[in-house]
């Protein structure tokens, strides 16, 4: 049990270095939407787009690289030989993609639909983004969650810094003429973004440079080979995963007329941003639990711990589904400031759904990668990624923004039922799911009859609140009485 111990510390620091920068770049909602900067929904459906593409060819650079990264460092004796054939490999192939990129940016340009002086910006980004890959993954697979945190805090720091001087005080202090004045163009918001992006990613290599400094640089060609073979299923996995999670805003812009369509990505991605507090509580849960599945993989009755993991995760998934879809009309104004962007709210609670099936995917997800089936991530994955093209094709025209909400949370509730039947036959883990099935099923109903039926009924609201957490505390207590003692023990 003590193994939970260090679970729950790294957890906590991972979750510190997630939580705490996504909280500070949550300012960033509030200044884009703002009247001052993008108030016009269309201009932040551009900047959507974009983002959309980063995920894409984020994943598409790493490779799967990272996963194959944490296996072989947990499997094999000679760790620096995977640390240093690993980091070669997405050295050369970042760089290769760097310069055809550059080459052919113009043509990039036309495929894609975005205008080109975006281009060499966004490219430069995924270069220098590529380059941290291996480094981060060696922090946490050596278990320095602090290091990790200050750095990714530094990076978010940088970011939201530049972006208030850029889109906020830069046009004032261009007034007279000065040094500011050459700096400052107007209508430059959106480049303004990504130049902010690109300075911080730039800081975040230098804070890493110590790494490549002490690499000891050789390639182990028949341990690549191994890797690339565990990595491949990752990437396309991670492909069909980017799909799930962002070319619903591609396709938005594909199949609505244009003269909406921007408008509608702009209002669905910034509602979609309250979802971010269930993101924020997937993620770091999977950033503390992705380490410790591999080095527990050989401990005595994994299963019992993997299966613990899972119910605190739904228990706790489950209070912070129905808190935000109660608070979802509070937290809002906050958020997104202009109410132009207000009409999308009724994805909030279908998106934060959907996005606690994934973290409970993630969670299933541990059969497949410790017994080395990674094929399976990718079949799942490419499942889910048929499906929301599908409802997406289908039903965008019709029902816009709407169509795309609930083919996020069909995709993420099918891989989730997906990893699970697959889950039973090849490695079965003894999920109470009784437990797990009560805390689901009502914390799930009394969100969508809140919102849908009694929205902005707060004593209705927090009533519901209340009743659930009490429940959730009546079915938990034995088993955190349990950890905690055994703890304490160690």
């Amino acid at each position: 049990m003590s193994g939970f111990k260090s679970l729950f510390k790294q957890t906590f620091i991972y979750g510190l270095a997630t939580v705490l920068p996504r909280m500070l770049s949550f300012l960033l909602v509030p200044l884009y939407t703002s009247e001052a900067v993008l108030a016009n929904p269309s201009e932040y459906g551009k900047v959507s787009v974009i983002f959309s593409y980063f995920v894409l060819f984020n994943v598409i650079l790493a490779y799967g690289m990272e996963t194959a990264f944490f296996r072989f460092f947990n499997k094999e004796d000679d760790k620096d030989n995977v640390v240093s054939t690993s980091t070669i490999s997405l050295m050369v192939s970042s760089l290769v993609f760097f310069v055809l990129a550059l080459a052919f940016q113009n043509q990039i340009a036309y495929v894609i639909d975005i205008d080109v002086k975006y281009i060499n910006l966004v490219i430069s980004i995924l270069l220098l983004d590529a380059l941290v890959i291996i480094p981060f993954a060696w922090l946490r697979a050596n278990e320095k969650p602090m290091r990790y945190a200050v750095i990714k805090i530094i990076n978010v720091v940088i970011n939201i810094g530049l972006n208030l001087f850029f889109l906020l005080a830069l046009k004032d202090l261009a007034a007279n003429e000065n040094i500011f004045s050459s700096i400052y163009k107007p209508n430059f918001e959106i480049s303004y973004i990504f130049i902010a992006n690109l300075v911080a990613s730039a800081f975040t290599l230098l804070l890493m440079a110590s790494f490549y400094i002490k690499l000891n640089y050789k390639f182990d060609k028949n341990l690549w080979q191994q890797m690339l073979r565990y990595a491949f299923p990752v990437l396309i996995a991670g492909v069909a995963f980017s799909i799930n999670e962002t070319f619903d805003r591609i396709l938005l812009k594909e199949l609505l007329p244009a003269d909406i369509a921007e408008s509608q990505i702009g209002m669905y991605s910034a509602c979609y941003k309250l979802a971010l507090f269930m993101t924020l509580f997937a993620t770091a849960y999977r950033l503390g639990i992705e380490p410790y599945f591999f080095s527990h993989a050989k401990t005595k009755n994994p299963q019992k711990n993997y299966a613990n993991i899972l119910e605190f995760f739904v228990a706790f998934g489950s209070i912070i589904l129905l808190a935000v879809v109660v608070f979802a009309d509070v937290l809002k104004p906050f958020i997104i400031r202009s109410e132009a962007y207000w009409e999308a709210m009724q994805i909030v609670p279908i998106i934060l759904l959907a996005n606690f099936c994934l973290g409970i995917y993630h969670n299933l997800s541990v059969w497949y990668k410790i017994t080395d089936r990674t094929k399976f991530g990718a079949y799942i994955s490419i499942v889910g990624a048929v499906i929301t093209l599908i409802i997406n094709f289908v039903f965008i025209k019709a029902y816009g923004y709407m169509a795309s909400a609930v083919a996020t949370l069909v995709a993420y509730a099918s891989m989730m039922l997906l990893s699970y039947y697959f889950g039973r036959k090849y490695y079965p883990i003894p999920y109470n799911l009784k437990k797990i099935g009560l805390n689901l099923l009502v914390s799930i109903a009394f969100s969508m009859l809140y919102f849908y039926q009694y929205r902005g009924n707060y004593i209705i609201g927090i009533t519901m609140l209340i009743v659930f957490l009490g429940l959730v505390i009546l079915l938990e207590k034995n088993q955190l009485l349990s950890v905690l003692k055994k703890q304490k023990s160690n």
